[in-house]
């Protein structure tokens, strides 16, 4: 099993819309059973809040559940337990390769070539574009783990 957990700052735009999208199109793959997803964020501010209801609702406009998600931080722990760390930008890829230890580093990786930024100051359309690139790299991320074995 591939543990994969994704990283923005609070955890509330970014990492959930990208964790809830990799789960379904995941599921939809039938790859469900050979992925673990998680997220986090590098900064605790919203810890056991859900995802911004911007985020919520442009998710669930294109038939993404993000209801059950809870925001929480990335922990020590998270680099041994999980395979890859993927920061939604640089910042947060940087940020993992300060806190990792030095011999898992190579588990931080960013999620796209391209930073998703960060739509929480921006308006509806932010959303969708996030939504846009995380579709895009979700699908290209689970061609790479399965087809051509990572």
């Amino acid at each position: 099993m591939l543990r994969v957990l994704l990283v923005c700052t609070g955890n509330i735009c970014r990492s959930p819309t990208a964790e809830g999208v990799l789960r379904a199109r995941a599921e939809a793959r039938g790859l469900a059973d050979r992925l673990l997803i998680d997220s986090a964020g590098t900064h605790g501010y919203h810890v056991g809040e859900p995802p911004d209801p911007r985020t919520v609702r442009a998710a669930a406009a294109r038939g993404y559940d993000l209801s059950s998600l809870r925001a929480r931080a990335v922990t020590p722990g998270d680099f041994r337990r999980f395979d890859l760390l993927l920061g939604l930008d640089r910042s947060h890829v940087q940020t993992l390769l300060q806190r990792a230890p030095r011999e898992l580093c190579e588990r931080v990786q960013p999620f796209d070539d391209r930073d998703v930024e960060d739509p929480y100051y921006g308006g509806p359309e932010h959303f969708e574009q996030v939504l846009d690139q995380v579709e895009l790299r979700s699908e290209w991320w689970l061609k790479r783990w399965f087809t051509t074995g990572g």
